[in-house]
C-alpha cells in the first residue's frame, strides 16, 4: 500500500528543480536570439522542461490528496510510482530533445507513465 510520502517528496523535489532550472535559464532569457529566439525549438523545449517540473509536481500533490478516496490496491501503488516516473523523466526528455531532435520520440516514456498513472487513479475512483 502507498502512503503518498514518495509522491510528496517527488512533488517538492519537482518544484525545487523547476525553480533552479528557471533560474539557470532565466539568466539568458533577456537575449532575444538565445537558442534560436523565443519560438526556437531548443528554447521552447527548455521552457517546457522547466514548467513540467511544476505541473507534474502538482499532479503528484493531487495524487496524495486523492489517496483517501482510493482503494488500497496494487494499482494505486503502481499509479503513484508511474506519476513519479513521469515527473522524473519529462524534464530530461525535454532537454535531450532540445539538442537531439530525434529524441522527441522518447516523450512516449514520460507521457506513457503519466497517462497510465492517471488512468489508474481514475479506475480506482470509479471502482
Amino acid at each position: 500500500m502507498i502512503d503518498g510520502h514518495a509522491n510528496l517528496i517527488a512533488a517538492w523535489g519537482g518544484f525545487l528543480a523547476g525553480a533552479l532550472s528557471g533560474l539557470a535559464a532565466g539568466v539568458f532569457f533577456h537575449d532575444p536570439a538565445w537558442l534560436g529566439g523565443y519560438d526556437g525549438w531548443r528554447r521552447r523545449l527548455l521552457r517546457l522542461g522547466h514548467i513540467a517540473c511544476f505541473g507534474l509536481g502538482l499532479l503528484n500533490l493531487a495524487f496524495v490528496a486523492t489517496l483517501p478516496q482510493l482503494p488500497a490496491q496494487t494499482t494505486t501503488t503502481l499509479s503513484g510510482w508511474l506519476l513519479i516516473a513521469g515527473l522524473a523523466t519529462m524534464t530530461p526528455t525535454c532537454w535531450l530533445a532540445a539538442f537531439r531532435p530525434a529524441a522527441r520520440y522518447a516523450f512516449a516514456i514520460p507521457v506513457g507513465c503519466v497517462a497510465a498513472g492517471t488512468t489508474g487513479v481514475l479506475v480506482g475512483l470509479l471502482a
